[in-house]
């Protein structure tokens, strides 16, 4: 019996050729088969996941056979089905940037509002009646242009009113003069008291101090025939008109009849943190940043979000912090010689700090965040291995990331197939472009090749 069963072996593995179609056919007529007409070892069970062919094929033929010969026959048609190599999946592929040192101006964007670069209030200096107001309503006047025309009928009666006294006073100087220099004469052959003599002398003094007084009078009267009309102290836009022709007004009253601003160049104030500036100047101190012309040249964008075309320069820093905001103004001059900016204009600014010659600069798009909101990167080591690596951020530069502490140069981050790996695994690396064109291929220049060990 035992050299039957080894002749038939032998005449299954002279047919091995064909074990792979014996096997898809028993394959094919085991799931065609009722599941009531199969024996019970090759029922399917709901709970169970499928079998390879093979094994299928097995249990197909142990309910068929018995003895030594089924043991002999399934070990065959096991070794011709199952002896395959295992498959191995592709390594997944990412796209890694190489960091290398690069020159990155830092800037800080601040809120600020504009203010006029002169403002002058107009106010009346003498009392009166306003006979005409001699502008346009939001125009542009000139320094010394007459604004308004106070009734000038009054000052006009003072300075003739002055000019007589002035006048009577100066015709009453020769006789006094005279009388004294008479006394004078008499007083050497003692004609006259020294009293007589002192009250003439005394005389004359008074009568040059009046006329002293009514000059001063009568320039009084000028000017303030001159301030009946009201003029523009500096050049500017005058804004509305607080009176209309007929009103009363007294000399220095507090409501303006206008007010002139002058607009160009006009200035931008800029709050900033007290923070803020200390990192800076500690910055600028370390040697981190460094310092040229350009951080005093400021840029604009208006409230739209349109770059205003003019350059700004910073003229100085307030020394007095706000307690309320704990923070400093900032006094930038813009040019404007078109009258786009007007004060009270909301705007933004952009300030350069200075300038960092060995920076690291990575896109934003490879850097995620743990779930304690954490920045970390996927980086790639000298055998394509994957590793995390944890940051620090100081701040987004366009679309990337500067990063102070947590790589160095050299080190690859990978940019595009985070979502394919994990800590440890072995990956095919690729260049990355920011243009999204990465066509390098292995064994194409650009490529960085297999993973050490890969074939």
């Amino acid at each position: 019996m035992l050299k039957k069963n080894i002749l038939s072996l032998l005449t299954i593995m002279s047919i091995s050729k064909n074990a792979t179609t014996v096997i898809a056919r028993s394959s094919d007529v085991i799931r065609t088969t009722k599941q009531s007409q199969l024996p019970r070892g090759l029922r399917a069970h709901p709970t169970k996941t499928r079998l390879p062919r093979c094994v299928l094929l097995g249990r197909t033929l142990l309910a068929m056979t018995n003895g030594v010969f089924r043991g002999c026959l399934i070990l065959t048609l096991l070794l011709i089905g199952c002896g395959r190599p295992p498959f191995q999946p592709p390594l997944p592929e990412v796209t890694a940037v190489t960091v290398q040192p690069q020159r990155a101006v830092l800037t800080t964007e601040l809120p600020g509002r504009t203010s006029a670069y002169r403002i002058a209030e107009i106010r009346p200096q003498v009392n009166g009646l306003i006979q005409k107001r001699l502008f346009t309503e939001g125009t542009d006047v000139n320094a010394g242009q007459t604004l308004y025309q106070i009734d000038p009928a009054p000052f006009e009666a003072a300075v003739n009113n002055a000019k007589a006294s002035l006048n009577r006073v100066e015709a009453s100087l020769p006789s006094v003069r005279l009388r004294a220099e008479r006394y004078k004469e008499l007083l050497a052959d003692r004609a006259v008291s020294q009293q007589e003599y002192d009250d003439a002398i005394s005389a004359q003094s008074q009568i040059e101090a009046e006329i002293q007084y009514w000059k001063a009078t009568v320039s009084t009267a000028h000017i303030n025939l001159g301030y009946t009309g009201v003029t523009a102290p500096i050049s500017g836009r005058i804004g509305r008109s607080n009176v209309t022709d007929g009103a009363l007004v007294t000399a220095y009253q507090p409501t303006t009849l206008s007010t002139i601003q002058q607009l160009n160049p006009i200035y931008v104030d800029v709050p900033q943190s007290t923070t803020e500036m200390l990192r800076l100047n500690r910055s600028l101190k370390d040697g981190g940043l460094n310092q040229n012309d350009s951080q005093k040249i400021a840029k604009l964008f208006l409230e739209d979000g349109t770059a205003y075309p003019l350059d700004g320069k910073i003229q100085f820093r307030d020394i007095t912090v706000d307690t309320t905001t704990g923070s400093v103004i900032l006094r930038i001059v813009f040019p404007n010689p078109d009258g786009i900016l007007l004060p009270g204009m909301f705007t933004r600014v952009l300030i350069e700090e200075g300038v960092q010659e060995q920076a690291i600069l990575i896109p934003q798009q490879a850097v995620s965040r743990d779930s304690k909101g954490n920045p970390y990167v996927m980086t790639v080591d000298a055998e394509n291995k994957v590793q995390p690596r944890p940051l620090v951020i100081a701040r987004a530069i366009s679309n990337q990331w500067l990063v102070s502490a947590g790589l160095s140069f050299g080190d690859r981050v990978i940019v595009e197939g985070i979502q394919k790996v994990r800590p440890g695994s072995v990956v095919m690396v690729f260049p990355f472009s920011a243009d999204g064109k990465n066509d390098a291929k292995p064994g194409m220049p650009g490529a960085q090749g297999q993973p050490k060990g890969g074939k």
